[in-house]
């Protein structure tokens, strides 16, 4: 009898359909065994909330304190509230749906079989790997700007992106996240100073004559633009993180709590950051908002932050901070190619091979495209749009759906949950027009900055 998390469901006719649409394998992806040489399942809910916030908050924090520039304060402050509590209501719903089904590891290679079939498998998979790599070359770019900064310019942003590619190398090779736990308890710990440093800095050097916008008419365009990199900064986090990391964890049913720990945190620590940084530069902050910063209180801030961003360039676990990003991408490609077999949880040349072989592709096409691409922080605008908001918002819908629908009842069990059914229906509209004005914005920004470049060139 299949069983909804929690609560066994008594008909076995929808139980048995549902079954049916286990990507092939009904059994946990990476099962427990003491002869096993790699020990995947090794990660606390402790661990996975601090590597959960070592990928988002690292640099969905930095273009903050500008969208309160073009909306107003208590705008933006609602709206980082409130995607803060979205986040928390969809990553319920992945995680729900991970724990009924217990052999998802990714959310293309297998949560996209089970509710579409093979063809929204390898278009999910194709998503989450495109995604994972965007995610990688900007945190590259994030540690390239880093860098420059301490150096005064005074070093080839060509040669910063390979440096920090060939450390998130050697961080992503560990096969489990179980080794990279401490990286995240370092991390958040980095974040946190930074952040604190940045606002004592701001505190110590007000712009003298600033204006602020409590709140602001704009039009839809740039208010869309503005409060991009909050939403996607909220998205990279289910899309990214949640299956894959609640696959190596020792009590998945703990994994709400991480959820938990992750959203009051960088709720707080965002509105609290951009609230200070906003007031004491005022209009005329910069995205990132550390440039907004005297020389001195910049270059402190980015050392600090330096860390951070070269951990997770290389953690890499697959979403929105580069760090988990090329790990992710690499860990589905690595799983769909040697599921439940030897090269999975032993020590063989083969898979070390390939395993090596995925995560230097990963940097390499992600430091490839940071370097070689102009607008490539624009693409990964699009990138977001198109994937990451339908990976957090519309599929967590779709999630509950497919569940309530296959072990609950069918249609009736979806009509006796109508508070239920009208969230999740409403989940799935946001997750649209998310990816609709997203990639509208982020296309549009993109052919004005290639119109200018080529403009300038010619002159």
């Amino acid at each position: 009898m299949y069983e909804v998390h929690g609560q066994p469901d008594a008909d076995e006719e929808a139980s048995a359909s549902a079954e049916k649409q286990d990507s092939g394998e009904s059994r946990d992806v990476f099962v427990e065994d003491e002869v096993h040489q790699i020990q995947y399942k090794t990660l606390s809910w402790q661990s996975v909330s601090l590597l959960m916030i070592a990928e988002i908050v690292s640099n969905g924090m930095l273009s903050l304190p500008s969208a309160l520039a073009v909306v107003g304060i208590v705008p933006a402050v609602i709206l980082i509230v409130f995607l803060g509590i979205f986040g928390l209501y969809t990553a319920k719903l992945l995680i729900d749906f991970k724990l009924n089904h217990s052999n998802v590891h990714t959310m293309g290679s297998d949560a996209g079989y089970i509710m579409f079939g093979p063809v929204a498998r390898e278009l999910l998979a194709f998503g989450t790997v495109a995604f994972a790599i965007c995610g990688s070359g900007s945190e590259l770019l994030s540690s390239q700007q880093a860098l420059s900064t301490l150096s005064n310019q005074g070093i080839c942003s060509m040669y910063l992106v390979i440096i920090t590619g060939a450390v998130a190398f050697m961080i992503s090779l560990p096969r489990t996240l179980g080794r990279l736990a401490w990286m995240g308890l370092l991390s958040a710990g980095v974040i946190a100073l930074a952040g604190f440093v940045a606002m004592i800095g701001a505190g110590a050097n007000p712009v003298p004559g600033r204006s602020l916008t409590i709140t602001a008419s704009s039009n839809f365009y740039d208010a869309f633009l503005a409060v991009t990199n909050p939403v996607f900064a909220y998205a990279g986090m289910n899309f990214v993180m949640f299956f894959i990391l609640i696959s190596e964890m020792r009590r998945p049913q703990d994994a709400m709590k991480a959820a938990w720990c992750l959203q009051v945190f960088a709720t707080i620590f965002y509105a609290i950051f951009s609230i200070v940084l906003y007031v004491y530069i005022g209009n005329t902050v910069q995205s990132p908002a550390l440039f907004s910063l005297p020389p001195t209180w910049s270059k402190a801030t980015f050392g600090i932050a330096i860390a951070n961003f070269l951990l997770s360039s290389l953690l890499n676990l697959s979403g929105s901070s580069a760090g988990l990003y090329t790990h992710t991408a690499a860990k589905l490609v690595f799983v769909r190619i040697f599921r439940h077999s030897k090269h999975i949880y032993s020590h063989t040349l083969l898979g070390w091979t390939v395993w090596t072989l995925l995560c230097f592709a990963g940097v390499a096409i992600a430091a490839i495209l940071a370097i070689a691409v102009p607008i490539f922080s624009y693409l990964i605008g699009i990138a977001a749009a198109l994937f990451a908001a339908w990976y957090t918002y519309g599929l967590a819908g779709f999630f509950w759906l497919h569940d309530v629908y296959h072990l609950k009842g069918g249609v009736d069990g979806i009509k006796r949950r109508p508070i239920g059914t009208t969230l999740a229906v409403l989940t799935i509209l946001a997750g649209a027009f998310i990816c609709v004005a997203g990639a509208y914005v982020s296309i549009k920004v993109s052919v004005r900055v290639f119109a200018s470049d080529i403009h300038l060139s010619n002159q």
